[in-house]
């Protein structure tokens, strides 16, 4: 079992209500506090990332090339944006769980919204760069190739971010 699994109901056991061991000698409040820092720093590197895209994309609205755009890309070109400020949202998300829940003893419960803020905040960068790509290629290349690219790269981020960890906590499942 990976010592980063979160109980389900934050006692500290599995679903057939066995103890679960974390491979650690430390307390609920330590495991939270551990389990917070580590998101800190996950989120960090995504939250750079994502407001880096979104600050480049909010500046092509304003260059002469983005008038010549057909309502097609520009339909693309919004949902880009929406996605990338709904990543920003969602990856900004533990800073107000954090301020707001801090002294309130609910860290266990925080980095477990925390953390789903955090998927789906990388889900949303997934297709925040996704429509990204299939801007700018469409303008680059043939609107095909284009389609073809931006589907390899889509399914290429997929496998790096999503296969390996969940083909790890489905292996662990069985083997339980």
């Amino acid at each position: 079992m990976s010592g980063d699994a979160q109980p389900h109901d934050g006692s500290g056991r599995d679903d057939s209500g066995a103890v679960r061991r974390t491979g650690r000698d430390e307390s609920r409040e330590e495991r939270a506090d551990r389990l917070w820092m580590e998101l800190l720093q996950e989120v960090r590197v995504a939250q750079t990332g994502v407001q880096i895209l979104l600050a480049f994309l909010l500046s092509v609205a304003f260059t002469p090339r983005f008038a010549q755009l057909g309502s097609f890309d520009k339909g693309i070109y919004v949902t880009t944006i929406m996605l990338g400020a709904g990543a920003t949202g969602a990856l900004i998300a533990p800073v107000s769980f954090h301020r707001i829940l801090t002294g309130h003893r609910l860290k266990t419960e925080a980095v477990q919204w925390a953390s789903r803020c955090t998927v789906t905040g990388l889900v949303l960068l997934l297709g925040t760069v996704s429509c990204a790509l299939l801007l700018i290629l469409r303008v680059a290349v043939d609107n095909q190739l284009a389609v073809w690219l931006t589907f390899v790269a889509l399914l290429w981020f997929g496998v790096c971010w999503f296969l390996p960890p969940v083909w790890l906590r489905h292996r662990e499942r069985r083997s339980r």
